[in-house]
C-alpha cells in the first residue's frame, strides 16, 4: 500500500479509503468484518463511514460494525484512520423531526459527537466530517463548537463533504481568524472520470487551502466499471441511475468507448477509474465501498497501476473535464 499525507496535516493515509456505506444495508456484520480485516491486513489505514449509514430504521447500525470490529481488538483501533460524519437527521423515520437532530448547530454537532463515539466504541474520531453544507448555521458557531470537541480530545481533524469552493474558502478564512482552529483539513466530493465539474472550483479551492481531496463515487454509481462487459457475459445488470444514464445512446456510446480503450489496454475498467483519480492533482485517495472481498481486490490492485500517457491521453478524449474557473466558464 502507498500513503499520503491527508492535506496539510502531518497525518499519514493509505492512498485508498474503505468507504463502508454498504456495510448493513447490503453486507452482513460478519462479511463487513471480514472486508475491514482484508483492507487493514493490505495496509489501507483509512476508513469512511457517517451517523446516518445504516439508513432508514437502521440509521447507525454501520457504526455499530465498526465498534464491533473494534472491539474486538488486535490493535484494530490504534492501526485505524476512522472517519466519520455529522448532518444528517438520526431521528426515527416516518416521525415528525425533533428540533435539533440534525444539521451543524453547536447542539447537534456536540450530541451527535457522543452517539457516534458510543456507537463505534472509541474515545475519540480522527476525521469528523461536515456532510453537507448548513446554510443556516454561521461558521462562528460551529468552529467554536468543534474547538471545545478538539479540546476534549474526541475528534482531532474537521473535513467536508460535498462543499462548494466558496464555502470552503469561507470556512478557512473564518478558522483562520480564530486563533487556534485549524480548519478544515479535507473535502470529500462527487469525482471520477464521467463527473468532474469538481476540476472547476473545489478542487482547486481545497489545494489552495491545503485540504486534501478525497472522492466519493469513483465508478459513477458502477458505470465506469465494466458494466457493458459485464452485461454481455450475462453478469450483474446495471441498475438505478447506471441504468438510466445507459438508456441514453450517447452516454451508452462514452461508456463503450471507455470500455474498448481499455480493452486495447488489457486493463480493468473499474481498477483504472481508480488509478485514474489517484494520478489526479490533490486527491488524498478514492473512497471505495466493496460488497465483497473479491471487490476489495480488485479495488487494491488499483493503486500498482500505471496508466501511460497514451492511454491518460485517450481517457481525456473520452471524458473531456471543464477546466479550472474562471477559464471554464469565461475566457
Amino acid at each position: 500500500m502507498k500513503y499520503t499525507q491527508l492535506g496539510r496535516t502531518g497525518l499519514k493515509v493509505s492512498r485508498l479509503v474503505l468507504g463502508t456505506m454498504n456495510f448493513g444495508p447490503q453486507t452482513d456484520e460478519a462479511d463487513s468484518h471480514t472486508i475491514m480485516d482484508a483492507a487493514l491486513d493490505a495496509g489501507v489505514n483509512f476508513f469512511d463511514t457517517a451517523n446516518v449509514y445504516g439508513w432508514g430504521a437502521n440509521k447507525g447500525r454501520t457504526e455499530e460494525i465498526i465498534g464491533n470490529w473494534f472491539a474486538k481488538g488486535g490493535d484494530r483501533r490504534e492501526r485505524t484512520v476512522l472517519a466519520t460524519k455529522v448532518y444528517g437527521n438520526m431521528g426515527a423515520d416516518g416521525e415528525t423531526p425533533w428540533p435539533n437532530s440534525d444539521k451543524l448547530s453547536a447542539v447537534n454537532i456536540r450530541r451527535a459527537v457522543d452517539a457516534s463515539l458510543k456507537r463505534l466504541r472509541t474515545d475519540h474520531i480522527d476525521l469528523y466530517q461536515f456532510h453537507h453544507v448548513d446554510r443556516n448555521t454561521p461558521f462562528e458557531e460551529i468552529w467554536q463548537a468543534i474547538d471545545v470537541l478538539i479540546q476534549q480530545g474526541k475528534i482531532l481533524y474537521v473535513g467536508s463533504s460535498n462543499f462548494p469552493g466558496y464555502k470552503i474558502a469561507q470556512a478557512n478564512e473564518l478558522a483562520a481568524r480564530r486563533a487556534g482552529t485549524i480548519g478544515l483539513v479535507s473535502e470529500q466530493c462527487l469525482y471520477n472520470l464521467a463527473e468532474r465539474r469538481a476540476e472547476m472550483e473545489v478542487i482547486p479551492a481545497a489545494q489552495e487551502y491545503g485540504l486534501g481531496v478525497i472522492p466519493w463515487s469513483p465508478l459513477n454509481g458502477g458505470l465506469l466499471g465494466g458494466v457493458l462487459k459485464k452485461e454481455a457475459t450475462g453478469g450483474r445488470r446495471a441498475s438505478g441511475r447506471a441504468a438510466d444514464a445507459l438508456a441514453d445512446p450517447a452516454s451508452r456510446a462514452q461508456i463503450q468507448a471507455y470500455e474498448d480503450l481499455l480493452d486495447k489496454h488489457g486493463l480493468e475498467p473499474g481498477e483504472a477509474a481508480l488509478a485514474w483519480l489517484l494520478t489526479r492533482p490533490g486527491v488524498t485517495g478514492p473512497i471505495v465501498g466493496p460488497r465483497t472481498a473479491d471487490q476489495l481486490a480488485s479495488a487494491l490492485r488499483a493503486v500498482e497501476l500505471e496508466l501511460s500517457a497514451e492511454l491518460l491521453s485517450g481517457l481525456d478524449e473520452i471524458f473531456p473535464g471543464p477546466g479550472p474557473a474562471p477559464e471554464a466558464f469565461a475566457w
